[in-house]
């Protein structure tokens, strides 16, 4: 009886720390999309209080300006992915939220153009190049930090709560821009009103930065500070990562252009899309997407775990073939009226929530732990700031061009076929364990085809 007391009072000892390691690298997810949420569903009260000219011209260069943080993010993946893996997680991690929190509450603050004049787009500029280049130490630290805390059987379930966080902070940057919206009316929200919901940044900032300064650096980061000399464990230099784990690097670059190109589209784009394509009021065009993004927070860790049991491959085999084959459907039913329009949403956001639970623990176990915050960093962050970030304003050009409002759909086919082609060559790593110096699954994997080759050799042996 004692040692079932025992394991019970160690089995609760250890969740302690896995749950504030999920708390902690989900508050700094939540504070990105936070930051993304407001942006996105404030972008009719940004581009006119900031950027000169017409409507759709300052529209478009709101978009841009969304865009041209992503494009600072790779050399944000370049400096703190390597500091990360030197230093640890949660020393990184802490200023990344820290500075990510502070630049969205600086855009609250920002003059409108007809007080400065361009000063005041240049000042935006300015603070989301700030924002993308914390946020490329962000998620890649965050996803590490999460998946190295988790147990390996538990690690798709304790990572989709990362996911949850992504989700949690979009919804309510976007709820917070909608409310104000409806309770202050539209000249209000055009005059100041819109500023309001960035101001909220700064608190979230400080609750990130306590819960991160709080927690020890995870575990399997320790030991093999612990386990190596100075000069092993201090990271892996650029040179040496690109030549050594290339083929990792653009497996994970691959499967992030279908996961972020969905993901823009779905949610950064989508309020737009409804407003601008389908005609839809200022509120409903905002409400609809948010109502697809709260189901999808409730199916996430269901996902999660599933990918736990039959592993991350199949989940993803399971959203890229299920998007590529709904997507024109789901846009055509889109054009008719709001319960086509709730529907078509309900349908992708439900095939891609296999992807969108499963990368925070299939991505960091694509690298070794030295190797492990610098590469997914890196990774991740050149491929959303060519193909995620871009998404909206690419999307919204090409429908101008061409007047087809299936675009979304094609564009979001074309990332996911780019996806199949890169999981096709990704090991499966569920339940493999992040430690070690070794790239997880990969001895697994050697060993299974030493065990076929000699199978192989079998009947010739009995022949003989």
């Amino acid at each position: 009886m004692s040692d079932v007391h025992s394991s019970t009072r160690q089995d609760a000892q250890s969740r302690g720390p896995i749950r504030r390691a999920m708390a902690a690298s989900a508050i700094g997810n939540a504070t990105e999309w936070f930051d993304y949420g407001i942006y996105s569903y404030g972008l009719t009260y940004i581009s006119a209080a900031l950027f000169p000219g017409s409507t759709a011209q300052a529209t478009l260069f709101a978009l841009a300006t969304f865009a041209i943080s992503f494009l600072v993010r790779p050399l944000g993946g370049l400096f703190w992915g390597p500091l990360g893996d030197r230093l640890g997680r949660k020393h990184v991690l802490a200023l990344t939220i820290i500075i990510m929190s502070m630049a969205t509450l600086l855009v609250g603050l920002l003059p409108s153009y007809a007080s400065i004049g361009l000063w005041a787009p240049a000042a935006l500029v300015a603070l989301r190049m700030i924002q993308g280049f914390s946020t490329g130490g962000e998620y890649g630290g965050a996803a590490t930090f999460m998946a190295e805390y988790a147990p390996d059987h538990k690690r798709g379930f304790c990572g989709s709560f990362l996911e949850f966080g992504t989700l949690a902070g979009f919804s309510l940057g976007a709820f917070l821009m909608l409310g104000c919206s409806v309770l202050l009316g539209n000249d209000a929200m055009h005059a100041w009103g819109w500023r309001l919901p960035f101001l909220v940044a700064a608190p979230l900032g400080v609750i990130g930065l306590y819960l991160r300064s709080k927690m020890e650096d995870t575990p399997v980061f320790r030991e093999c500070a612990e386990a190596s000399e100075r000069e092993h464990h201090a990271g892996v230099p650029l040179r040496e990562l690109f030549a050594h784990y290339w083929k990792p690097l653009l497996q994970l670059g691959g499967l992030v252009v279908a996961l972020n190109v969905v993901n823009y589209v779905l949610l950064a784009y989508m309020p737009t899309f409804m407003k601008k394509e389908l005609g839809m009021s200022d509120n409903l065009s905002l409400l609809l997407p948010l109502i697809g993004m709260l189901s999808m927070m409730v199916l996430l860790p269901f996902a999660g775990a599933l990918s736990d049991r039959i592993g991350r491959k199949r989940v993803w085999w399971l959203s890229l073939v299920g998007i590529f084959v709904a997507a024109v459907p789901m846009f055509t039913l889109m054009s008719h009226g709001i319960a086509g329009a709730l529907i078509g949403l309900a349908v992708l956001g439900l095939l891609y929530v296999p992807q969108l639970a499963s990368i925070s623990a299939m991505f960091p176990a694509m690298f070794p732990t030295q190797a492990r915050y610098a590469g997914m960093a890196i990774a991740y962050n050149i491929s959303t700031s060519i193909f995620g970030g871009t998404a909206p304003m690419v999307t919204d050009w090409l429908i101008g061009r061409t007047g087809s409002t299936l675009v979304p759909a094609y564009y979001m086919m074309g990332a996911c076929a780019v996806g199949a082609v890169a999981l096709l060559f990704v090991t499966e790593t569920v339940g493999c364990s992040l430690r070690g110096r070794e790239i997880p699954g990969a001895k697994t994997v050697a060993g299974s085809r030493r065990e076929d080759a000699a199978h192989e050799r079998l009947p010739e042996h009995r022949h003989a």
